[in-house]
């Protein structure tokens, strides 16, 4: 999966969100997430919205993911 690719599934699962996805080999990802679905949520839950958005391909297409999760206000941007 390019990160183009999963950069669309976590939009399309979170269209309020401003998503960068990194990846030097299609298999090991990082992500920066900015969303207001983030908004009051604890760190546990912002990693089960985004690996909900992700679905099955976590763990298969892809093997690593590092997440950078903030809420607008967080990351500036209230």
């Amino acid at each position: 999966m390019s990160p183009e690719q999963l950069q669309q599934q976590i939009l399309q699962a979170m269209p309020g969100a401003r998503v960068k996805v990194h990846s030097d080999d299609n298999v090991h990802y990082s992500a920066r997430i900015i969303s207001p679905d983030f908004e009051g949520r604890s760190r546990i839950e912002r990693h089960r919205l985004v690996h909900a958005a992700i679905g099955p391909g976590l763990g298969h297409e892809i093997h690593a993911l590092s997440l950078d999760l903030k809420a607008p206000d967080e990351a500036g941007e209230a």
